[in-house]
């Protein structure tokens, strides 16, 4: 056990890392938050896409394992046309589970502040016109009898259908509509198209909040820097300090316990030090030597989770659809799993988003594939129909609406992909005194609630 007091080291400014700043920090701690990019936020950040050319754009996208295979038009009549000014971009696309009422601000109650957050039950995209909600309450009534005693199951029943794959639950349970809901909300939850790959306790965890009435998604007012900025602001405003444009070479460990990190202004030392770097990079910074080999090999072996995205710029939006969040499946694409599910969705569409300019409407989307796909123009190309048809179905005259689009890929949407075969590292590592956050360890959640459950359960270690 640490006690209060001692020095923390935290080395990057994504969510997670700011998190546990801000949770540690509220221990009497004494934290310093070491990130090498100019802005705090990690891959979870939004910017002002009309101040970038496309060599910059390139550049900030390569940093976070990204590029841009396409947009609409190119990027040079975009800006040339200043078509993207008063917009706000992410890197890549991502909702928020649990809306209002998720693990971002349960944090902040703490903090009794709160990060004022959009929201949206699923809709679901069909040939033509679309279901919304998804799941209506005749639905949960007349379809959840089968496998309700599993999703309200406790977790040593969870843990059990942890190795089962969705595949096998789905042949066993999945009938009529059951069966489209077990196949689209387990590829959501995980961001992987493989059923083979899911995991049964993963997706059954989430399905509870699903069932339980609260809204499935949420985005911040704003975009994703508004969840960053308060947590810096916090962290400074409390005697923290997070130290820009400072990358951490190392970090130091001397007889299996860490003695702290390595810059170009020399070795500072502390107590703590957290980690909150893509896990797979983590032997940039420690020698594997520090590690037992088993944990090396499994850590080397992750892999990430992988999205063609795409942002629309419209001049005019359905009013039905406003505020609205959909979910899509589409058969027989070609990539692992064979279908490849996605979403569209307009809550950024709102006014209230603060993301477009006047008269402007900002459509997020995103299909999941695997990284390496997400490198594949070929197969990005089918992505990218994909994600154009499902819009239209939405909105048939949506080429007429059109004033761009922007379609970047990824290849480490999540850290580390919530599969069967992909053993997530726990927050504390073999290394005494050095820990990992993020969306890359085994925390409840995915994306921006698996980084902040990670701080989370930091906090009660220490």
């Amino acid at each position: 056990m640490v006690k209060k007091g001692l020095s923390v080291g935290v080395v990057g400014a994504g969510i997670g890392g700011l998190t546990a700043a801000t949770l540690l920090l509220r221990k009497g701690f004494d934290v310093t938050v070491f990130e090498k990019e100019a802005f705090v936020g990690g891959r979870a950040l939004s910017f002002d896409p009309s101040s970038q050319d496309l060599a910059e754009y390139r550049n900030l996208l390569s940093k976070f394992n990204m590029s841009l295979p396409f947009s609409e038009p190119d990027w040079d009549t975009i800006l040339s046309k200043k078509l993207l000014s008063g917009y706000t971009l992410d890197l890549g696309f991502h909702a928020i589970g649990g809306g209002a009422a998720s693990n971002i601000n349960q944090v902040f109650s703490e903090l009794k502040d709160h990060v004022d957050m959009l929201e949206s039950k699923l809709g679901y995209i069909m040939e033509q016109d679309f279901n919304y909600p998804f799941l209506s309450m005749f639905d949960k009534i007349r379809i959840l009898p089968d496998i309700l005693h599993l999703v309200l199951s406790g977790e040593s029943t969870m843990k059990k259908l942890d190795n089962v794959s969705m595949m096998e639950t789905i042949e066993r349970y999945g009938k009529g509509k059951m069966r489209l809901v077990l196949e689209v909300f387990s590829r959501v939850i995980t961001t992987v198209n493989d059923l083979s790959r899911i995991s049964t306790g993963e997706t059954f965890r989430s399905l509870k909040n699903l069932l339980s009435g609260s809204n499935p998604v949420g985005y911040p007012v704003g975009g994703l820097k508004s969840i960053s900025l308060k947590l810096a602001d916090f962290i400074r405003q409390n005697g923290g300090i997070i130290r820009l444009n400072t990358p951490v070479k190392k970090i130091v460990v001397d007889e299996n316990r860490v003695k702290g990190v390595l810059t170009d202004e020399g070795e500072q030392g502390f107590d703590v030090v957290v980690s909150n770097v893509l896990v797979q990079n983590l032997f940039k910074f420690v020698d594997k030597k520090s590690f037992p080999d088993s944990y090396v090999n499994n850590v080397e072996s992750l892999t990430g989770t992988g999205s063609l995205c795409a942002y629309y710029s419209l001049d005019k939006v359905d009013p039905r659809l406003i505020g609205k969040t959909f979910l899509f499946i589409e058969r027989g694409v070609g990539v692992e799993g064979d279908d490849a599910v996605g979403m569209i969705d307009f809550m950024t569409a709102s006014p209230y988003s603060g993301l477009a300019p006047e008269h402007g409407f900002l459509v997020q989307s995103y299909v999941i594939c695997t990284p390496d796909e997400a490198k594949n123009k070929e197969v990005l190309l089918r992505l990218r129909e994909v994600l154009d048809k499902n819009l239209w179905r939405l909105i048939p005259d949506f080429r007429e609406r059109l004033r761009w689009a922007v379609y970047p890929a990824v290849w480490h949407l999540d850290g580390v992909a919530k599969t069967i075969d992909n053993v997530k590292p726990g927050v504390k590592t073999p290394v005494n005194g050095l820990y990992l956050v993020g969306d890359c360890v085994k925390a409840p959640g995915i994306g921006v609630n698996c980084a902040v459950n990670s701080a989370r359960m930091l906090q009660t270690m220490l």
